[in-house]
């Protein structure tokens, strides 16, 4: 396979504007103890090749390098996987392994910056897009990854492309974010269950305070001199929740929507709350750009979602072309005999429409 073209696919949309990404993650806990980790993937400038994989145990696979070549480092599967994925089927954006653990990337522009590459350290060098299948492919916990970390070198392949950053959920619902500053690896808690690009996590919580006034419900009245102020309906208590595009606005509102949101009793309650929390964070094409200069005519921005219960262990999934939802039932996959296998997200691009029934 032309791994190298592919690449290069994904290493041009890194390199763009900060406007080309805008990926939002949220994780919700039902009442009766699921995590769902849920996500948006959101390219506005090209259309991916979007993909789920399927990954067996003893699958083997080797990380790409600057020079083009498979020779970085290899690994084989301890644990099966599945997840989606784009360009590539081994360049899995968001996934989860027959342990429960889960993985995602999410863009990082700016304010990471990786190991320069070594040739003399290719056998450990590990490119960024293929991080999420090295986790999957060999730990079942956080602390398994924060042991391994500094045996690999994660790498740009190519040195104009963006950093991007992880985020990594045990089915208990701990979660951390992995950043790479300055080379070196650092993970954060994430007690808010909240990502989405720049600047970095700890910016990112702390920007939070600025916005301590929000509350559910309603604001006033307020008496204002001779007369009294009323809002004009409910939710006034979220009056400046930034609702623009831009990462900490989406991280803003996604904390606030998602810590009020009620918590639901199921883990199927709570994937489709989850949907619905990131309705919210659809871009419609064309708004991250000036009027007239939309690059392409997609039918979002947002190419795909995707909600994972680690509990019972289903991803669920639509596309910006078909917004039924789909499942994948990791429990009815045998990971020692399945084959390693991708399959499109959609078979066909158009919405499914069931007609009504007329009597």
């Amino acid at each position: 396979m032309k791994y190298f073209l592919f690449f290069s696919t994904i290493a041009t949309c890194l390199a763009l504007t900060n406007n080309a990404n805008a990926c939002t993650g949220i994780t919700l806990q039902s009442r009766d103890g699921a995590t769902i980790v849920a996500r948006t993937m959101d390219w506005s400038r090209v259309e991916n090749t979007n993909l789920y994989t399927i990954v067996p145990r003893g699958h083997n696979q080797q990380s790409l390098l600057p020079d083009g070549t498979m020779n970085g480092l290899s690994f084989t599967a301890l644990y099966g996987y599945a997840g989606l994925a784009v360009e590539q089927p081994e360049f899995i954006i968001d996934g989860t392994n027959e342990a429960g653990l889960s993985a995602a990337l999410f863009y990082f522009p700016n304010y990471g910056k990786y190991q320069e590459y070594n040739e003399a350290n290719k056998d450990i060098s590990l490119a960024d897009f293929q991080v999420v299948s090295w986790i999957l492919s060999r730990f079942s916990t956080i602390d398994q990854v924060k042991a391994a970390i500094n045996d690999i070198r994660i790498i740009n392949v190519d040195p104009t492309a963006s950093t991007v950053h992880w985020r990594i959920t045990e089915p208990s619902g701990r979660q951390v974010v992995l950043e790479i500053v300055d080379g070196k690896p650092n993970f954060y808690e994430n007690e808010v269950g909240v990502l989405t690009n720049a600047p970095g996590f700890p910016w990112q919580m702390t920007n939070l305070n600025n916005y301590v006034n929000l509350h559910p419900g309603g604001a006033g009245p307020t008496k204002f001199g001779p007369i009294e102020l009323r809002s004009f309906g409910s939710g006034s208590g979220f009056l400046g929740l930034p609702g623009d595009f831009t990462p900490p606005s989406r991280f803003v509102r996604a904390a606030f929507l998602k810590t009020y949101s009620l918590e639901q009793p199921t883990a199927m309650d709570t994937i489709q709350q989850s949907f619905h929390i990131l309705n919210n964070f659809d871009v419609p094409l064309g708004v991250q750009f000036a009027v007239g200069t939309a690059p392409n005519n997609m039918p979002s921005a947002t190419q795909w979602t995707v909600a994972t219960d680690l509990q019972n262990m289903v991803i669920y999934y639509h596309t910006m072309y078909n917004r039924t939802i789909r499942s994948i039932d990791m429990k009815s996959i045998d990971f020692t005999s399945v084959p390693f296998q991708y399959h499109a997200l959609d078979e066909a691009k158009r919405q499914t429409i069931i007609p009504v029934k007329i009597d």
